[in-house]
């Protein structure tokens, strides 16, 4: 499966606090914005996004159909291809994508530890 980019997805307290650590770290934000409660911020290939009450456990993310600089690719594996992949392989989604849509969708799965896993298309 191509999956996309990859990040990881902080469900962080205070924003402000979070962006200037991993400011610290090298990171410098490649967007969203404080306003709206969060930050996608990029040190080379790596990606880490802040999100200030948005969900509530972190989680890594997959962006089919993007690189790392949301960028399209000019070929990858819709959210709906996955989808069936995944439940043809008998994994559980906790949601969905709606398989007679097109465009941007998403689901999220448990990897077993109980980490969620995000599968969000942008295009």
């Amino acid at each position: 499966m191509k999956l996309g980019a990859c990040s990881i997805s902080l469900n962080v307290k205070d924003i402000k606090a979070s962006k200037q650590f991993y400011e610290n770290l090298g990171f410098s934000v490649f967007a969203g914005s404080l306003e709206m409660n969060y930050l996608i911020m990029k040190n080379g290939n790596a990606l880490i996004g802040l999100f200030e009450g948005m969900f509530e456990k972190n989680m890594i993310t997959f962006n089919p159909g993007w690189d790392e600089n949301a960028n399209l690719l000019d070929s990858f594996d819709d959210v709906r291809v996955i989808q069936r992949h995944l439940k043809n392989a008998g994994v559980k989604l906790e949601t969905e994508a709606d398989e007679n849509s097109t465009g941007p969708a998403s689901i999220i799965l448990m990897d077993p530890d109980g980490n969620p896993v995000l599968i969000d298309q942008h295009v």
